[in-house]
């Protein structure tokens, strides 16, 4: 299932966005979408942000034990 999102961007983003879009030939939503795929996997490969994750998880992890108590 899709989710909809908005999102607000500052007027150079927006422009370089819809260049970008075009000179790709795909749409905004396309271009949209490669771009969070392309820096979610580029984060994941990431050691330092690894690291941050498994922070949270571990954080979250506690934080869930205690309230099942």
């Amino acid at each position: 299932m899709t989710k909809n999102f908005t999102i607000r961007l500052d007027p150079d983003l927006a422009s370089d966005t819809e260049a970008l879009a075009r000179a790709e030939g795909w749409s905004l939503n396309e271009t949209i979408k490669v771009a969070l795929r392309e820096a979610i996997e580029r984060r994941q490969n990431d050691p330092d942000f690894r690291v941050r994750l498994r922070t949270i998880i571990e954080q979250d992890r506690e934080l869930l034990e205690r309230l099942a108590k």
